[in-house]
This record gives C-alpha cells, sequence and structure tokens, in this order.
C-alpha cells in the first residue's frame, strides 16, 4: 500500500468529492449507453434523434424483435389497394450504418431495473445508463368473450401491423357480392383512434370498386361516439350511401362474445353474421413495460410530461401507445414528437447539452375515398396543474389546427416525412 501523507489523503478526498458532484458526463468511464426497447415510430426516432445529435458523445442500441417495421399508419390504405406492402415495410439499415447505432434484433424479456439492465429473451444482457421504452400496445383478447389468439386466425385483428394486416387484406380480398363484414371496435384507449373508421372506408373503397354493392359492412362500438365520427359518417354517406352501418352501445346493448367458428357476433339484442369478423380488442401497454413495473392499474405508464421520463424510475424513459398522455392521441406522429422530448432529456442528462421546454404536436390524416380524406392536428405541452395528475398528463395549448380536408398526395407526403425522420434518408 502506498505512504499516503495528510496532504496528498486530503487531495485524494477532496479529488473524488469534486468528481461526484460533477454530472454523469464529466464521470463516466467510456460513453454513457443508451438503450431503446422498440423499433417503431417512438423508438427508431429516439435511438436516431439521440445519434445524431449527440455525435460521439454517446453509445446507442436499438433492441427490436422483428428484422422490418411494417407500419400501422397506412395499413389501411394498403387494404384498400392505394399502396403495397413493400412501402409500408421499413429496414434498420439506414440507422447502423448512417448513425451508429446498435441494433439487437432479439426479444426484450425484462428489465433489471436495480443493475440497469435490460435482459434479453436469449439470456444475453444488454447494460444501460438511460433507457427508453417504446413498445407500443399489447391487445386484451379476453376482452372480448370468445376471443383468443388462435380466433385471431380467424377473426384476425389487424391492430400490429405486419402477417395481421395481409392476413386481413387478404380475406377482405376474397369477400363477395352480398356477403358482409362485421367490425367490432376497440374501447378507448387504443391505438390511432380513427383508425377503425379509416379501415371501414378502406373495405368499403374495394366493395365499390369491385362492385360488390350488395355487401354491407357493419360496425359494432362499444363507444357511444367516435373520433370524426361527423366527418366519417358525411364521407360514408356520400360515396358508399348504405353500405355501412354503425351501432353504438344503446343500439346493440353490449357486446356478449364472438365465435370464430361460425362468424357470429353476439350482442345483447341481436345476433350478427359476418363473412368477414374484424375483432379490435381493448389494449395495454406492451408487455415489457409491465414485466419492468412500469405500467399502473390503467394498463400504461405514467410519465412526467415535461421529459416523457417514467414516473416509477428517473433513468427509464417511456413513449408512444405506452404511455399516459392525456389529450394526446395513441398515434404515430404523437410517438415521433415524444421521441424527439425524451431524446433531448436524455442528452441533457448524459451529456449536459441544453435542455428546452417540453413541446408535442400531432397530425393524423384519414382517407375516406380516393382524394377525400380529412386531416385534423393539434400542439400540446405540459401544464403545471397537470404534471402531478394521474388522469392527464399532456394538454393541448393554443389552437387547434383543425379539421380540413385533405388528398392522398398530401397524406404521401406526409408518411415520407415522418419515416425519414424515423429512419433517415
Amino acid at each position: 500500500m502506498p505512504n499516503l501523507t495528510r496532504r496528498s489523503f486530503g487531495l485524494l478526498v477532496g479529488a473524488g468529492a469534486t468528481s461526484l458532484a460533477l454530472p454523469y458526463y464529466a464521470r463516466a468511464q467510456g460513453k454513457p449507453k443508451v438503450v431503446v426497447i422498440g423499433g417503431g415510430a417512438g423508438g427508431a426516432t429516439a435511438a436516431r434523434y439521440m445519434a445524431k445529435d449527440a455525435g460521439e458523445d454517446l453509445d446507442v442500441t436499438l433492441i427490436e424483435a422483428n428484422p422490418a417495421y411494417t407500419t400501422c399508419f397506412f395499413s389501411n390504405l394498403y387494404l384498400g389497394g392505394f399502396r403495397d406492402f413493400d412501402s409500408i415495410t421499413h429496414g434498420y439499415d439506414t440507422l447502423s450504418s448512417n448513425y451508429g447505432i446498435t441494433v439487437v434484433n432479439g426479444m426484450a424479456d425484462a428489465v433489471d431495473r436495480d443493475a440497469k439492465m435490460v435482459v434479453m429473451a436469449d439470456g444475453s444482457k444488454v447494460p444501460y445508463d438511460r433507457l427508453v421504452v417504446s413498445p407500443g400496445i399489447d391487445l386484451i383478447y379476453d376482452s372480448v368473450p370468445g376471443y383468443s389468439e388462435e380466433a385471431a386466425e380467424i377473426m384476425p385483428h389487424s391492430w400490429k401491423a405486419g402477417r395481421q394486416t395481409q392476413l386481413l387484406k387478404a380475406k377482405l380480398d376474397a369477400i363477395e357480392n352480398g356477403q358482409q363484414i362485421v367490425m367490432v371496435a376497440p374501447p378507448n384507449p387504443y391505438r390511432c383512434p380513427p383508425g377503425p373508421y379509416e379501415r371501414v372506408s378502406m373495405m368499403a373503397h374495394i366493395l365499390k370498386s369491385k362492385g360488390l354493392n350488395d355487401s354491407k359492412i357493419v360496425i359494432i362500438d362499444p363507444k357511444p361516439k367516435f373520433s370524426k365520427q361527423a366527418l366519417f359518417q358525411e364521407g360514408w354517406d356520400k360515396h358508399y350511401p348504405g353500405m355501412i352501418e354503425w351501432y353504438g352501445p344503446d343500439v346493440h346493448g353490449g357486446i356478449v362474445k364472438v365465435d370464430a367458428s361460425t362468424g357470429e357476433v353476439e350482442t345483447d339484442l341481436d345476433t350478427f353474421q359476418g363473412d368477414l369478423v374484424n375483432v379490435i380488442p381493448a389494449q395495454k401497454a406492451g408487455m415489457i413495460a409491465s414485466k419492468a413495473a412500469l405500467t399502473n392499474d390503467s394498463g400504461f405508464c405514467a410519465i412526467d410530461p415535461a421529459s416523457m421520463r417514467s414516473k416509477e424510475d428517473d433513468s427509464i424513459f417511456v413513449i408512444g401507445d405506452a404511455c399516459i398522455a392525456g389529450d394526446m392521441p395513441k398515434s404515430g406522429f404523437s410517438a415521433n414528437s415524444q421521441a424527439k422530448v425524451a431524446a433531448m432529456a436524455i442528452r441533457g442528462d448524459l451529456t449536459g447539452s441544453r435542455v428546452f421546454p417540453a413541446k408535442y404536436s400531432n397530425t393524423c390524416w384519414s382517407l375516406i375515398e380516393t382524394n377525400d380524406g380529412v386531416k385534423v392536428g393539434a400542439q400540446y405541452a405540459p401544464t403545471e396543474e397537470k404534471i402531478a395528475s394521474t388522469s392527464k398528463f399532456i394538454s393541448q395549448t393554443g389552437e387547434d389546427a383543425g379539421l380540413r380536408q385533405a388528398t392522398y398526395e398530401e397524406s404521401i407526403g406526409w408518411y415520407k416525412g415522418i419515416t425519414t425522420d424515423m429512419f433517415g434518408a
């Protein structure tokens, strides 16, 4: 053991105290590690912005179970024949080659919050200094009696894009004149509030374009009203008169069960027969969020709206569909917006960069018929009285951007913009 004089010991103690007082970036050994779970609109954006803006100061790893990402937004346009499947599917190569992000293609099975490790399904561990959890949603299959993962192979939900989207498309394309489509819409809260009704529009577009004018689409909805209802119903009356029928709970009385073997949807007051049945059940945060003990009784994750930081763990940020964002809808654009706020907060934590006040935005496009769609958008920001709330964490400020007619070509420009923001050029 080396000899220590009183002076040298004092210098060492002083240096140690100074080191402890320094921010993380000034005293860490090696680059701080940021791990992102989930490569969708939230996760891919967060990873890219941290790698892009922090340069060589952060070690960024993206964990994603799938080798490619198929967007839920615009999947309805694939159903309607406006887009092909490849056009809504994106790889992660650019994130690796252009931004130096380590992409791990595998399933995150657990989070050891004490050790700050993500535990993979194969048993390997990925350490982090900050963790972004962006797992999207999981489906609560039994929220609709009779529905299950097995039933979804016959009555597809297609609320997680990919193989299910292709299954629903195949069943839609097989519909013959006079056959009926039945949709069971989801209860609040759920991913993409106008999504089910845009989907119905695209289904009707296919029926109309094929001359299947004797076919019907019935919507069994557990909600008394839905997003953009007046605009959708006006569009349906204009383009698909008599083809679409919407039944709220005051009409059907409540959903009793579905039967995949018969194609029946039984309600308190009637039974509906579908040659194609699309069931969209209730939803919750992706499983990894609950395994990491980040969810509350709602099934979703409470966050600090000023940063997207988890209320359960200061080292973890939750973005996208898995978080409780109050007035802000669960959408790809919302997730993209939240990712930028989280990325900025993490850079501030780990590199000392400046952190600006959080601002959020959402834009949502819904196509009803060729070049007849509607766009809605709004700006959001945290407010002091909502920060401690348990129900609304992000509140709308200023004027709503409003509803206006939008063309298909405009929506294509929006899609290219957000996917470029996620994956890079």
